[in-house]
């Protein structure tokens, strides 16, 4: 079973800002909590459809799928944070400012991944050791 009691981030897989932020999740979830799941992968694409995301061939946003649902863009990465213990958790305290808010810094960033931290010719492929964070 997918996730069951572990979070699933749903990143763009050949995004090399989603490659390295899931990277940064990696090293700062001392307790192996998340799983990882490219959106371009076939589960991935199942996962997006299953939680009612109309078009799961948009790699915009990166996805969290925790106990309370699906969660996208800001909110994702600050409910990520808020999960990883401090100092990170104090993100938590930005879901205070108002979601289009949030959202429109997400979006500047996101429309310029590739342009600012460029992009790969395909889906980035993690250590061996850490193939369980990392469902099929």
């Amino acid at each position: 079973m997918v996730g069951g009691k572990h979070p699933i981030l749903l990143f763009d897989g050949v995004c090399n800002l989603c490659r390295r932020s899931v990277q940064f999740v990696l090293r700062h979830d001392s307790e192996g909590q998340f799983r990882f799941v490219s959106q371009q992968s076939a589960l991935g694409q199942s996962l997006l459809r299953q939680h009612g995301v109309n078009d799961p061939q948009a790699l915009n946003t990166v996805y969290l799928v925790d106990d309370t649902g699906i969660h996208a863009k800001s909110t994702a990465v600050l409910r990520v944070l808020g999960r990883l213990g401090c100092p990170w958790r104090a993100g938590l305290m930005l879901l205070a400012v108002p979601r289009p808010w949030r959202d429109w810094a997400y979006d500047f960033v996101g429309k310029r991944r590739y342009a600012w931290f460029g992009k790969s010719d395909v889906c980035w492929l993690p250590d061996p050791a850490l193939k369980d964070r990392f469902p099929d």
